[in-house]
């Protein structure tokens, strides 16, 4: 009994779905390397971030004991009052770039549960993504891929309150960040910057007021400034962990996903090497009987 001889046509096909395999392996294997790269870059930067977090914060603390030591020697009526009803300017520091799950999305639920007067969006993505939610910034500011330059951004939003704040469109400055809460979670936390409570930086013993050249209200005022700049600074940074911390899980996710997509296409890709040899010994076999007949 003669055996089936495969027509050419069905060993084109076979051979066709095979070097498309060999393609598609290729190319999720460019994928898996740009992926590796992205993960080592935000590894690196939450690394970097992260172990500058520390001296902000002294940063902060050093700020507000000076305030709180300044403050001793403010009378009440020197200290301006808070004005009613307050309007509220808020900095939420969003993505800059993409490939960071749903970061921004939980900074702009924190967002639209406050419902500013004034909004300042930091990150481009996020930006985009709170015009996708109908949600019009007021001001947009990019975030810095590089900590070096967060000191800069912090005097421009700074500088942007304060002109808001000049001209009496707003009396109060929140700002809403995403924190790292655990080693596969971001939360987003709100805090109020201004006005400034100077109770809560008074010195639990009881001091002399420090020798200044300035009028104890008009240095509390820099310090304040100084002190938001600060706060801005911290922010800041570590919403810029959050974010990369965030874009590390997703591609650890995103590498799972590719290795466990190249394990499927090098079984295909086996088996159709194996289904393409065994229509050729088939077909070399039918040669041979032909041939002897």
């Amino acid at each position: 009994m003669s055996r089936a001889r495969p027509s050419r046509r069905g060993r084109r096909t076979v051979a066709d779905r095979h070097a498309e395999i060999q393609a598609r392996i290729a190319n999720v294997t460019q994928l898996q390397a740009v992926v590796t790269a992205m993960r080592g870059i935000a590894a690196a930067r939450a690394q970097h971030g992260r172990s500058l977090l520390s001296a902000i914060d002294a940063y902060g603390r050093l700020v507000g004991g000076a305030i709180g030591r300044a403050a001793v020697g403010a009378t009440a009526d020197e200290t301006p009052a808070a004005s009613a009803p307050p309007r509220t300017a808020l900095v939420a520091f969003c993505a800059e770039e993409g490939f960071a799950g749903a970061f921004s999305e939980h900074i702009l639920d924190a967002v639209a549960a406050a419902a500013p007067e004034a909004l300042i969006i930091v990150g481009t993505r996020g930006a985009a993504i709170a015009r996708e939610r109908g949600i019009e910034p007021t001001h947009t500011a990019v975030m810095p891929s590089h900590v070096d330059a967060l000191p800069a951004l912090a005097t421009s939003l700074v500088d942007m309150v304060y002109e808001m704040l000049a001209e009496g469109e707003v009396s109060r400055l929140e700002v809403v960040f995403g924190r790292q809460v655990s080693d596969s979670a971001v939360a987003a936390e709100r805090i109020s910057v201004l006005p400034l409570d100077t109770a809560r930086f008074r010195p639990q013993k009881r001091t002399e007021p420090p020798l200044t050249t300035l009028p104890p209200a008009v240095l509390v005022e820099r310090l304040a400034a100084e002190y938001v700049f600060a706060a801005l600074c911290a922010t800041a940074m570590h919403a810029y962990v959050a974010e990369n911390d965030a874009r590390l899980r997703a591609m650890a996710a995103a590498r799972n996903n590719i290795e466990q997509r190249l394990t499927d296409l090098s079984m295909t890709e086996k088996a159709l090497r194996q289904e393409e040899i065994t229509s050729e010994i088939i077909e070399l076999c039918a040669g041979a009987e032909a041939a002897r007949s």
